[in-house]
């Protein structure tokens, strides 16, 4: 899956095996990502709240939200004095 973007289904399924206390290596597998991909997601979509197991919470549509607000942002420059 080298240089495509995870699709929204794609990101549930992070967020269900990992509130199912999956480990990240378990996650990278199911999904067909490398571990690496999991942890920048986990970090993308955290929720600033804690599951269950006391980990940063993670949600899909956060993610999904912050993918979308990085795409729309990309090759913008802030004009002088913003």
């Amino acid at each position: 899956m080298a240089g495509n973007c995870l699709t929204l289904a794609d990101r549930r399924e992070i967020e269900r095996l990992y509130a199912a206390d999956e480990k990240p290596s378990v996650i990278a597998a199911a999904v067909g990502v490398s571990v690496a991909t999991i942890y920048r997601e986990l970090k993308r979509g955290e929720t600033g709240g804690l599951n269950g197991n006391y980990c940063p919470a993670y949600s899909a549509e956060a993610a999904e939200k912050a993918v979308r607000r990085s795409m729309r942002n990309r090759g913008r420059r802030k004009a002088a004095g913003e």
